[in-house]
């Protein structure tokens, strides 16, 4: 080990690991402190000196291709991982090290809210204002008196199913308790700190990442993570190099380690921007907080996404950052491999909110079969120990059925009454006395944590870097942002000069008489509007980085208002050029005074202007925490800044009670400023005069007088000065001063933006909440309590099925068509470069088969789903795809279905409505309007959808929860009735093991009713593996490795490995984890044989080809394709009239259950009816401005 002996083995405790000798264990000093004490401290000794004398060299001169190179395949993390501590912290110019252990005591977290909701709508919304006001809310208990103790490099694996508090936990451990409650009785120690102290001025030291991959989707993922290592670079770098070279450095370490260096230049993307792979992004995630180098580390299911190897490579990891710098972790893991489970310290198991289980990892499964309960030998240990939540899934040993718990009250009683429980608190009264608040370690990690910082942050702070470098990093960012995106920038210049080119060709060149008075102050008005409200998109903008934002300030990256000053200097230059360009259309085009000064005043007026109202609406979206609430009101705020320039309507008709908007409104010292700028010192020639007529054409100038507003009588000119001064109240004296009116409203509006980004946080969700339609809600409330109290009445075989059908409809016929494919391959350009993602890609689905698409992360596996579904729209795809011999028609689509790995559903809609919707418009027209509905009942009871068939979708934390959503994906495609097959996108990523494990009985489920299925899958246990019939396994580049039978016990599989010089399965091993390994796709591994070209030579692939060949075959044979009436082979199942009637009855419920943008709307309307007020009693008052125009121009920015 690399730290310093312990003072006191109840300190610390380390587990050693040393690859030289054959020692691997957890050195503990619970069971006997004094007995072992000098050992402990011994072996201490022994492995910090090793450690410190291993290894000299510095990993950033290290040589290359060495084991300290990243960029090599030599490349060693534990050994880089030693050096790299050597020197930060072991060298004459390294800083203190730091741990941060954690014991915790009664923890008790809370919420506001109720189990069950109505969904709001039009009619109800009023309704809510109470519970918003926070009357009528329950105290809902989250966690419930939770105990635990975490010593200096330590790793605890927190189980528990969705909804068991486990994401709540790790939140609470790493201060982030935003929307929830702790209890002022709860005990937190972080070795001697606060909580208090922890999460402000030691903010970042214990981080929490959630399960959410929160990213810029233009960013690459190299400057990613470049931008994380340099925002926690130290003041001081070790080791005599640049902060650029360090970071990058870093950069380059966690990417090797994480096996994602092959997309430093590949675009991190997100659901809609193309970029790198699901568990690619995800790796991304857990690199980027890596970088943090926090002592106490929380993930949150951040395993979602990888399959077997790398999520095991992720606890490795963990490991050796535990091992050598002493950082402790907390990880929330489902579906955890029983290697990844072996790197765990200590295991806590947790059950509706409470704590069953807390100690040593190796001691969980003895204590849970000491209270009765039977571990089947395939079952892994964590997968075990969370089936102790479900009473579906425990095993109870003959002999304990009148002892074992059933319910969760049964499990915390006897967890309350074990001598384990007993240890535990008397270790964590131990702990606390030796660590009291504001001690010796208090002072330590000060100084550690001060020597890291710029001379130049307070001493207070939590930030690395000071300010002023803040901004400057933010800064490259945003540049990076930049240079690979934009599109967004680009396209909004084109719009403008394109609104620019269409306003001024109404106005060309206006003359210099007294015709141009009023078309002048249109453009002008028109001008600074177009100016003004260009900036009204940046509240879009700025909410769709908060997320990111406040995820980077909860690492201490930087100060979210450093982001947001970043943001305001980095939109300059675009609207400057916008500003430039579009005035300079706008102003010379219409014949506006063509001098030097008058024009560039113009210019500092409208781009001073630009920033005042660009700061307010930005101000406006940080005071707000959702889109909506910042939106509506701004649609009524621009109607105001509009009416109240002092041009709709002059300033001596302005009512009083009104007339207060415009001495804050930006726009109307603005528009003030450039007419007087325009009109001052200027003489129009008069074109109409009084009296006029044939008759009074011989009278003398000097006794008419022009009918213009500021004129005089007997002159042929109205003066400019005069016509503002008479029409609109303008003053040449308020010229300059509105500038510098303009200059405070920027400033201070500035200042209140940046302010209120520190203060005010996006809105969070306060715990999984069912919403139903009104009147539904109690019905189910009461459905749900009565489960609760059924819950542990039965506790069948976890192979034992449980048919839970109600045969609402019969089940559909058996599918008796074969989908299959030979030679497909997919390429891309990247760069001007063609990069094959998949190559030459031989199988098939048979009716009744469960298919199992897998490989490494990036091999192409959801590629191949989206070419076989015809849902690539980009590449080039080449091969044939057949349907019992015949070539895929243009129904082909509508015959299959596709569950995508999101679940993407109208958030306002009931599970019941979105499969109707499904069913009404995909399944074919020979079905009658009730069977359709009969079999969306007969889906609800297969998918055991019953008891929240009527909940609204909603959004994640205020509807259905991770499993329903999946299970409503997978309902929605079941209800169209598909012929063919149906393509499953990782139905089971992120999901618990006994969740996953119903997910797999659903598909076995359809396979008996003749469903052919292709699954991709990560993650899977051999349990869960061995329920698939035949495997596809990918290696990189999208090469076949492996098509045919999984076999029983996954034999036929481990058998052709082995057969091909792979190392044979251990009898123990999973084998999903086992055959990444052996082909080399698992971090870390390596393997010499090429297995594409072993399959390409082997009598498998002979036999694959031969079938293929078979199957071409049967195209003179009857099919779902050449049997079906031609209306079959159409796009649509759904005339045009059914999709219309279906698709506007969707849209109107839509609205109504969206009362915020009804509302919204009615504001609008309310507002319409302030400018009928405004103008009343107008009508004899000439205000130059027909209301066509100001109401055109109203609509145009409110919904152009």
């Amino acid at each position: 080990m690399d730290h310093q002996p312990p003072s006191s083995t109840k300190d610390e405790n380390f587990q050693f690991d040393n690859t030289n000798e054959a020692l691997n264990g957890t050195i503990t000093s619970a069971d006997d402190p004094i007995q072992h004490e000098d050992e402990v401290v011994e072996l201490a000794r022994k492995f910090t000196i090793r450690s410190i004398q291993g290894s000299h060299e510095s990993p950033f001169t290290a040589t290359p291709d060495g084991p300290l190179d990243p960029k090599s395949p030599n490349f060693k993390a534990r050994e880089w991982a030693r050096a790299f501590y050597n020197v930060r912290y072991k060298s004459d110019d390294g800083i203190p090290p730091r741990v941060a252990g954690l014991a915790f005591k009664n923890l008790n977290v809370w919420g506001m809210g109720s189990v069950t909701d109505y969904q709001s709508s039009v009619g109800n919304a009023l309704f809510k204002l109470p519970s918003l006001l926070g009357y009528g809310q329950n105290k809902i208990d989250i966690l419930q008196d939770m105990d635990g103790l975490l010593l200096p490099g330590e790793m605890l694996c927190v189980l528990g199913p969705p909804g068991s508090g486990c994401s709540t936990l790790l939140k609470t451990i790493a201060g982030d308790t935003h929307g929830l409650k702790v209890s002022p009785g709860s005990l937190l120690n972080y070795q001697g700190i606060t909580p208090q102290k922890m999460t402000t001025a030691f903010k970042g030291e214990a981080i929490y990442t959630a399960e959410i991959d929160a990213h810029y989707p233009q960013l690459s993922v190299g400057d990613t993570l470049y931008f994380a290592a340099l925002a926690r670079a130290p003041s001081i770098i070790p080791g005599g190099v640049d902060r650029s070279v360090y970071a990058t450095h870093l950069r380059d370490v966690i990417m090797a380690m994480f096996g994602i260096s092959h997309t430093i230049n590949t675009r991190v993307g997100n659901d809609f921007v193309r970029g790198v792979s699901g568990g690619e992004r995800k790796r991304v995630t857990i690199a980027e907080a890596s970088l943090s180098y926090a002592p106490l580390q929380c993930w949150d299911n951040s395993t979602r996404g990888l399959d077997s190897a790398n999520a095991v490579e992720f606890c490795k990891t963990l490991r050796t950052q535990s091992d050598v710098f002493g950082s402790t972790a907390c990880v929330a893991i489902y579906q955890s491999p029983q290697a990844a489970y072996e790197f765990f310290d200590k295991v806590t198991v947790l059950y509706e909110g409470r704590q069953v289980y807390f100690g040593k990892a190796t001691e969980a499964r003895a204590y849970f079969m000491n209270l009765g309960f039977d571990c089947p030998e395939s079952q892994t240990t964590p997968d075990f120990l969370t089936s102790m939540t479900s009473s579906t899934e425990r095993l109870i040993r003959p002999g304990f059925e009148a002892t074992a718990p059933r319910t969760s009250d049964d499990f915390v009683r006897c967890w309350r009454e074990s001598i384990e429980y007993q240890r535990l608190v008397h270790e964590i009264d131990q702990y606390h006395e030796e660590h009291p608040f504001n001690g010796e370690h208090l002072e330590n990690f000060s100084g550690s944590r001060r020597a890291e910082k710029s001379n130049n942050q307070r001493e207070n702070s939590p930030y690395t870097l000071s300010y002023v470098s803040q901004v400057k990093l933010c800064n490259w960012r945003e540049l990076q942002k930049l240079k690979n995106d934009p599109s967004i920038p680009i396209a909004m210049l084109l719009t403008n000069i394109f609104e620019a080119l269409i306003i001024a060709s109404i106005f060309v060149n206006l003359p210099q008489t007294t015709t141009s008075l009023y078309p002048r102050g249109v453009v002008l008005f028109m001008m600074i509007l177009l100016n003004a409200f260009s900036s009204l998109i940046e509240i879009i903008s700025l909410y769709a980085k908060r997320t990111i934002v406040e995820k980077h300030n909860r690492y201490a990256l930087y100060h979210p208002s450093a982001e947001a000053l970043s943001s305001f200097i980095m939109d300059l230059p675009y609207k400057i050029a916008n500003g430039l360009i579009t005035n300079i259309i706008l102003y010379f085009m219409t014949g506006l005074r063509r001098q030097a000064g008058p024009f560039f005043f113009f210019f500092l007026i409208s781009f001073t202007m630009t920033l005042a109202i660009s700061t307010f609406f930005r101000f406006f979206a940080s005071v707000t925490k959702t889109v909506d609430q910042a939106m509506a009101p701004s649609s009524i705020i621009i109607i105001a800044l509009v009416l109240y320039t002092g041009f709709a309507i002059p300033v001596q008709y302005m009512k009083g009670w009104a007339s207060w908007i415009r001495w804050v409104n930006p726009i109307s010292y603005g528009f003030e400023s450039v007419m007087v700028n325009e009109f001052h010192g200027q003489e129009y020639s008069c074109s109409a005069y009084i009296p006029s007529g044939p008759i009074y054409d011989s009278v003398n100038t000097e006794q008419k007088t022009c009918s213009s507003k500021g004129s005089l009588p007997g002159l042929d000119v109205v003066s400019g000065t005069a016509y503002i001064q008479t029409t609109f109240g303008f003053q040449e004296s308020h010229k300059w001063r509105n500038f510098g009116i303009l200059i405070i409203f920027t400033v201070g509006l500035m200042a209140c933006h940046l302010f209120t980004t520190e203060l005010v946080s996006s809105e969070r969700s306060k715990g999984e909440v069912k919403v139903f339609k009104r009147g539904r809600a109690h019905r189910a409330r009461l459905k749900i309590e009565r489960g609760d109290e059924e819950t542990g009445k039965s506790i069948p075989s976890r192979h034992q099925e449980s048919d839970d059908s109600g045969q609402a409809a019969p089940p559909p016929r058996k599918q008796s068509s074969i989908f299959h494919w030979e030679d497909v391959c997919y390429e891309v350009q990247i760069k001007g470069e063609a990069r094959v993602i998949l190559d030459q890609v031989d199988g098939w689905i048979k009716p009744g088969t469960l298919t199992a698409l897998m490989g490494v992360s990036g091999a192409g596996k959801t590629t191949l789903l989206d070419v076989l579904a015809s849902r690539t729209t980009i590449g080039i795809i080449s091969g044939n795809m057949f349907v019992d011999g015949r070539h895929r028609d243009e129904s082909f689509q509508r015959k299959t279905g596709y569950v995508q790995q999101q679940d993407l559903h109208l958030h306002s809609s009931t599970v019941r409505e979105a499969l109707e919707f499904s069913a009404l418009l995909r399944q074919p027209q020979h079905f009658s309007y009730q069977e359709k509905l009969d079999y969306v009942d007969y889906i609800i009871d297969l998918l055991g959808m019953g008891h929240y068939a009527d909940a609204i979708v909603g959004i994640p934390g205020s509807g259905l929860n991770v499993e329903e959503r999946k299970r409503l994906t997978i309902g929605v495609e079941l209800a169209a009735r598909p012929k063919l097959l149906l393509f499953l996108d990782e139905p089971t990523s992120g999901l618990d093991s006994q969740t996953s494990w119903s997910i797999c009985n659903l598909m076995e489920k359809l396979t008996k009713s003749g469903q052919a299925i292709l699954c991709t899958i990560h993650q899977p246990s051999a349990m869960l593996f061995q329920r698939f019939d035949r495997l596809l396994l990918l290696a990189k580049g999208g090469q076949t490795v492996y098509f045919g039978e999984v076999g029983r016990n996954s034999n036929t599989l481990l058998d052709y490995f082995a057969r091909n010089g792979g190392v044979p399965c251990a009898k123990d091993a999973n084998p999903a984890e086992y055959m990444l390994e052996v082909i080399g796709a698992a971090p870390g591994t390596h393997s010499d044989i090429d297995w594409p070209s072993v399959w390409k030579l082997s009598p498998e692939y002979r036999e694959v080809r031969a079938e293929l060949t078979r199957l071409k075959g049967l195209v003179g044979n009857p099919s779902v394709v050449a049997d079906e009436v031609v209306s079959g082979h159409q796009q649509f199942a759904a005339s045009f009239a059914a999709q219309l009637f279906q698709v506007l009855k969707r849209i109107f419920e839509q609205y109504w259950r969206t009362p915020s943008y009804i509302y919204s709307k009615i504001l609008l309307a309310v507002g319409c009816v302030s400018r009928v007020l405004i103008y009343h009693n107008l009508s004899g008052v000439h205000t130059n401005t027909p209301d066509g125009i100001v109401y055109a121009y109203r609509i145009f920015v409110l919904y152009g």
